[in-house]
């Protein structure tokens, strides 16, 4: 058996609790719409047609804006993971 020496084993106090607080979880739930949003915007530009290309693909909304919507939802889901309240 060792000895003590004197010194405390201390152990650091552990908080009853989330590790996330409530207030986050609203944030969390307002990224997450924004990403659904953002799949919503990439959504369509098919064609009926397999035999017809449809440039409707290649709209400034399925390239550019959508990804850069759902890109933002993420950022802010991992914002409001990170932000101290």
């Amino acid at each position: 058996m060792a000895a003590n020496n004197g010194w405390k084993n201390k152990e650091p106090e552990k908080k009853a609790g989330f590790p996330i607080p409530v207030s986050s979880y609203k944030m969390i739930l307002i990224g997450f719409g924004i990403v659904v949003l953002g799949f919503i915007l990439m959504m369509g530009g098919g064609s009926d047609n397999p035999d017809v290309f449809n440039d409707e693909i290649f709209s400034f909304r399925r390239i550019t804006l959508a990804p850069i919507v759902v890109l933002s939802g993420f950022g802010f889901i991992f914002w409001a993971i990170m932000r101290k309240s």
